[in-house]
């Protein structure tokens, strides 16, 4: 009974907390900076997220990452924690690309987009590339996106198949991919359970995949190499 109460009082105060601060900078018209309050304030709820509920991560390979580069990371989606963990320790400006499903969930869809995180709407697919043409612009300007390629929370842990959209992403930035696998959360909070359970957290960054000079043509190759990647790094692979 101690962790759904702890956990659901985490989610309502300091979303309401965090996500209130979002709304009052955005309505006196603070813009978007790489460093800047908003990235500060995800930061900060992410890692009171993983505190709260008593929720700790290491993390592998943050000597792969070039200090200052931009990138589009792509993580395996198994849990809630994923996002939290992420928030808290990647390092630089970071945008989550989200289902803009999530925009109708009262106060939290208002404050992920006046934070500037990206909403993709897949049922619409011009609306869909438009989006990742302004994730690339971002990304071209500095700011990393953060991106679940499987497109929603696996429902077992495993791998499961990739979208297109955050390699198409990659190379339209001229950017690097960088694998990065994130190891129990599944067992902490997997899809339909009431509240995180305490286990260790294991962020893993694999080695930057290139994407300068390609093309749109050669996604597939840099997805199925990135795939590759989060199976090394013991994301374990579906089906």
């Amino acid at each position: 009974m101690i962790r759904p109460l702890r956990f659901l009082c985490a989610v309502t105060a300091l979303t309401t907390w965090y996500g209130g601060r979002v709304l009052v900078n955005a309505g006196r018209g603070i813009r978007h900076r790489p460093g800047g309050i908003y990235d500060e304030i995800c930061r900060t709820w992410g890692m009171k997220m993983m505190r709260w509920n008593r929720l700790h991560a290491t993390v592998e390979g943050m000597e792969r990452l070039a200090p200052g580069q931009p990138y589009v990371y792509v993580a395996n989606h198994a849990s809630f924690v994923d996002i939290w963990a992420l928030l808290e320790h990647l390092p630089g400006s970071i945008r989550f690309v989200y289902k803009k499903e999530l925009d109708g969930i009262p106060l939290f869809g208002s404050a992920i987009r006046a934070s500037g995180h990206i909403a993709i709407d897949r049922q619409n697919r011009a609306s869909a590339f438009s989006a990742y043409d302004v994730a690339a612009g971002d990304v071209r300007a500095g700011t990393s996106a953060m991106v679940f390629a499987e497109g929603t929370r696996s429902r077992d842990g495993r791998l499961m198949p990739f979208k297109k959209g955050p390699f198409v992403l990659a190379i339209a930035a001229q950017v690097p991919v960088v694998p990065v696998a994130v190891l129990g959360a599944y067992a902490s909070l997997p899809k339909g359970s009431v509240a995180p359970r305490q286990v260790p957290i294991v962020i893993r960054i694999g080695t930057p995949i290139p994407s300068t000079g390609l093309s749109y043509e050669d996604r597939d190759a840099v997805s199925t190499q990135c795939r590759q990647e989060l199976e090394a790094l013991g994301v374990p692979p579906g089906p």
